[in-house]
């Protein structure tokens, strides 16, 4: 299928991302949609401030984000990317992270950037999806990772 035949939404709101997603203050990691396509990949924003709850102990003077909340931030993005592309707003269905593979942090992130979270689909399958995603502060690679996701229903009470 051509680019041209793919279903491109987009920009996406905190609405609609809250939408998709069970994750609220303080692990919601995404905070805009810039592009989705459908069935490919998506590009999605995380405005890194110095009011995030974590920088008060990583690390005081020097506040950096941790590099697994820049893989969650990445990991949301795909949730989002499944959810839409799958069908699934409104299900009920969640998005588990199964494996995280390749992880690397080239950069720092620190307060006060937008972390751009460009992620697509490597493979997918009804329930379980595999992904590969990069973060970026501008055009420099901050960090990157391959992971595995399971589509499931929520645990039961």
């Amino acid at each position: 299928m051509s680019e041209d035949n793919k279903t491109s939404l987009g920009p996406l709101d905190i609405r609609r991302i809250m939408a998709a997603l069970p994750h609220r203050y303080p692990m919601l990691l995404v905070d805009r949609v810039e592009e989705l396509v459908v069935d490919e990949r998506i590009s999605a924003i995380k405005a890194v401030t110095i009011n995030e709850e974590f920088f008060q102990g990583h690390f005081p003077g020097r506040p950096i984000m941790p590099g697994v909340l820049i893989v969650e931030a990445l990991a949301q993005a795909a949730g989002i990317l499944a959810v839409e592309s799958l069908g699934l707003a409104g299900s009920g269905k969640l998005v588990y992270f199964m494996g995280i593979e390749e992880a690397k942090f080239r950069a720092p992130v620190e307060p006060g950037v937008l972390l751009r979270l460009d992620v697509a689909f490597v493979q997918k399958r009804a329930s379980v999806c595999k992904f590969e995603g990069k973060a970026y502060i501008g055009d420099k690679l901050a960090a990157q990772a391959s992971f595995t996701a399971m589509i499931a229903d929520p645990p039961k009470d």
